[in-house]
Order: C-alpha cells, then structure tokens, then sequence
C-alpha cells in the first residue's frame, strides 16, 4: 500500500469530497470495504481496465495529521494478457495518474519526489 500526501494547505476532504463515488467513476463498482491502519479502504475488485487486478483506496486518517490517500494498484501479468488487453495499458497509466493528481493536486514528477524526501527523511545519520 502505497500512502501519498497531499500539496501543503490542502486536504484530501477538499480535493475529493466524495472519495466513493470517484473511486467508481476511475476504476469501477466498488464490491467491498477493507481495513487499513483503523481506516476504510474502498475494493474495486474486478476493475473496468482488463489491466488491473484489483484495485484498494481511500482515505488513511491519522490522530493530529491531515489524512492521506492510500492507494494499492494490483496489475496482472503482461504475459496473460490478450493483445487488445494490452491495448488497454495507456488507459490504466492514464486512470492511474490521473486519479492521483485529482486526489494530491500532485502530477507523477512531483509525487515521486516526496517520496523520496520521505525516504531519505526516514534514513539513518550515519
């Protein structure tokens, strides 16, 4: 499970006030909830993109932070897929990215990046 931050001043409730429903109109029908770290994640477990597996998001709250958007893609084995399936790739990255933007007002440059100042913040002073 993959947690993004949103952009400083702004939170997730702003940005996607009806986390459901945006979830369905990405990826598909939601068929279940999931527990993570105390919170509900939504389940889209047959995605309408041939290229996902299953997908997991929603909101994580934390005590005394904003919340964050935590996110699980489950894609399924190039290999097995039909050649119109893979065809279907560039709309999955599409939705993906998309999705993430809409979410974190962050496009996949910038997402990356605090990542890795989130690593680097979590690494040992030697």
């Amino acid at each position: 499970m993959k947690e993004y931050k949103m952009r400083r001043g702004e939170t997730l409730e702003d940005r996607i006030p009806d986390m459901e429903s945006t979830v369905e109109e990405y990826f598909g029908p939601i068929t279940e909830t999931t527990e993570y770290k105390g919170s509900d994640l939504y389940v889209v477990a047959e995605p309408d993109n041939p290229v996902f597996e299953r997908i997991v998001a929603g909101a994580v709250s934390y005590s005394g932070k904003k919340d964050r958007l935590g996110v699980e893609f489950e894609e399924r084995d190039p290999t097995e897929l039909s050649p119109d399936d893979l065809e279907a790739a560039g709309d999955a990255v599409d939705a993906k990215n998309d999705f993430l933007l809409e979410a974190t007002g962050r496009d996949a440059k910038s997402r990356r990046d605090s990542m890795k100042r989130d690593v680097e913040d979590d690494a040992p002073d030697y």
